[in-house]
């Protein structure tokens, strides 16, 4: 939840740090003992914010402020990252079906995540031609609405054929 490695007030173990007050000033380096009095004046807390400078750089500021923005910018990086999503299809699947499968990939695309279609090979299956493939993976892309780019040609997977899809 909170950052663990970050020392506020009596977990600060170095002897002199220097000090930024609220606005962003620097102080200087003062000792533990007055940084920590100064911060209590303010009625804040010293958040320890370069451990490894010499010496320590510690501000005063609110802590549990501190750990909730701190938090906050962690979840909004992890929702900013993109996913890969998967379509798998058969050689013999319906129209309607790979519409359905198409309008979702277009959801993700338009999302910003990447799309890959897998061609699930069985049996003889595994035995046509390539174009004979290829023009099953084409029947599903031209349901796909949104605006794409094939970045992974067809190959052959474990399982039949993959090709992955980014949005244009």
């Amino acid at each position: 939840m909170a950052n663990i490695d970050t020392n506020a007030n009596t977990e600060i173990t170095a002897d002199e740090v220097r000090v930024i007050d609220p606005e962003g000033e620097n102080i200087g380096v003062k000792p533990l003992a007055d940084a920590l009095e100064m911060a209590r004046d303010h009625e804040l807390d010293l958040v320890e914010v370069a451990p490894n400078a010499e010496p320590p750089v510690a501000k005063i500021m609110d802590f549990g402020k501190y750990k909730y923005e701190k938090q906050k910018s962690r979840q909004g990086s992890k929702s900013n990252q993109v996913e890969t999503k998967t379509v798998q299809v058969k050689i013999n699947t319906g129209e309607h079906d790979l519409q359905t499968k198409a309008e979702q990939a277009s959801g993700w695309l338009e999302d910003g995540n990447r799309v890959r279609l897998e061609l699930y090979l069985r049996g003889r299956a595994k035995g046509k031609s390539r174009e004979f493939h290829r023009e099953r993976m084409d029947r599903f892309l031209k349901f796909v609405t949104a605006d794409y780019t094939i970045t992974q040609e067809p190959e052959k997977g474990p399982k039949g054929l993959n090709m992955m899809l980014e949005p244009a």
